[in-house]
């Protein structure tokens, strides 16, 4: 008898060693397909002259709920979209506070910023072929859009369970920078090898109790520009997360696009290329999968702050009246808004409240998340300066007004140095203060959460 017990030992040993971790979290996941069922018009090309012609992939939103052990909630919600304007943002973080008791700063909506997928903007649409129809369509699609994001909220928050959070990691290769000097003291848009990049794939695996999976969250710093054409799609980021999907039955594959102002997908302009780019991402995230997941334990506090972003100086009217005779239809088209503008309000703005927040997942994972189409030098920066052991960086969230450069960017110009914001109404291009102002902020909301 006595010499059973060494092996009732190990054998009790083995068991409770198999035995997966005692959840610390509970979690819980939902989606929604977003495809609009009528063919409205697209976002992400000023050159489109039609509405869509078809629907190549079907488009997502999906929500994934985390609570710690004292009750504390985050919300994140990810979208096959090109943006979520600030009113959509608004309107969802309103109404899942008074529905669900989560709070904004504990709110964060993403896009993926795919250039085929529907447009969003309930203010004027500009280059379309019949502008008051297309303005009623993009307004009744975003109506209905924004009340899925809340309903998907709540599901999310009904599938919750005890869970687990395990981080990981990896590289991916398909995005280049776009800045190439054209030898004239400009910028083209055009691949560049030796460009900054940031090519890492940070995972963020949600399991049940049993070691099933709930959600599997990933990043990459890359344009969703693989296609040009004319039919609704995800591009490379919907392509990798249906093959995840496809290869982990009953997970949620959420994207997260990352500081990509400045990061095209090469090579690019086909659907057979927009699915090779999401095989390779999706591979990225199945090979961080392999390594060591490094367990996400503690509590979670999350911070949220609208900065007054400033613009550089305004121009006067005079000077707006003489640009609208230019013989450039992008400047005197864009002069002819901001003059709008003018006549309307009396004054031009001086600053747009522009969206900073950060969330902390226990004592080691710090997730910075930026509104807009932020380039890579803020991400890169970042991480060298916040003090933690995992950092991730996204963009594209909360709010994607225009481009956000850094103070290199800004000094190069061309078109992510405030070229790109002629598209729009803002009145001029940012304040050269523009990476620092969203750096200090990041690190005075990052010390809020100790």
């Amino acid at each position: 008898m006595k010499a059973l017990l060494p092996i009732c030992l190990l054998l009790v040993t083995i068991i409770f060693a198999a035995e997966p971790p005692k959840p610390q979290w509970k979690a819980g996941a939902a989606i929604a397909k977003i495809t609009p069922e009528k063919m409205i018009w697209m976002a992400g090309y000023a050159a489109r002259t039609k509405p869509a012609e078809g629907v190549e992939q079907d488009l997502f939103a999906k929500a994934l709920v985390i609570e710690d052990h004292l009750g504390s909630k985050f919300a994140l919600i990810t979208t096959d979209l090109v943006g979520v304007p600030r009113n959509v943002r608004l309107f969802v973080a309103e109404q899942v506070q008074k529905r669900y008791g989560i709070d904004a700063a504990h709110l964060a909506i993403n896009a993926s910023h795919t250039h085929s997928g529907p447009e969003l903007r309930t203010s004027r649409l500009y280059g379309t072929d019949d502008p008051p129809r297309r303005e009623a369509e993009a307004a009744e699609y975003t109506d209905a859009l924004q009340e899925t994001f809340v309903r998907i909220v709540g599901e999310a928050m009904e599938h919750a369970v005890p869970a687990t959070l395990n981080y990981c990691k990896a590289r991916c290769g398909f995005a280049m920078n776009r800045r190439t000097l054209n030898g004239q003291g400009g910028w083209n848009n055009s691949p560049n090898p030796d460009g900054p990049v940031d090519h890492s794939v940070p995972v963020l695996k949600v399991t049940d109790a049993t070691n099933k999976e709930i959600a599997l969250v990933f990043g990459y710093a890359c344009h969703c520009t693989t296609l040009g054409h004319q039919k609704f799609s995800g591009d490379y980021a919907g392509y990798a997360q249906e093959y995840l999907q496809a290869a982990h039955p009953g997970v949620t594959a959420m994207f997260m696009n990352g500081c990509s102002g400045d990061q095209n997908p090469y090579p690019r302009r086909t659907v057979e290329l927009a699915q090779t780019h999401g095989r390779s991402l999706a591979t990225a995230v199945e090979a961080a999968l392999t390594t060591k997941l490094i367990p996400i334990e503690g509590a979670l506090k999350a911070a949220y702050q609208e900065i007054d972003l400033a613009y550089d100086t305004l121009p006067t009217r005079d000077q707006l009246l003489d640009q609208q005779k230019s013989t450039n239809k992008l400047d005197a088209a864009h002069a002819g808004r901001v003059l709008a503008v003018l006549n309307e309000q009396g004054r031009l703005p001086q600053n747009y409240p522009y969206p900073v927040q950060v969330l902390r997942l226990g004592p080691d994972l710090t997730w910075v998340m930026l509104a807009g189409e932020v380039v890579i030098d803020y991400s890169l920066r970042l991480k060298n300066e916040i003090n933690d052991p995992i950092v991730w960086v996204s963009a594209y969230t909360n709010d994607v007004p225009t481009y956000i450069p850094s103070l290199r960017v800004w000094k190069e110009g061309g078109y992510e140095g405030g070229d790109a914001m002629k598209w729009g109404s803002h009145p001029t291009r940012w304040n050269p203060k523009v990476e620092e102002h969203i750096v200090t902020t990041v690190h005075a909301l990052r010390s809020k959460l100790d």
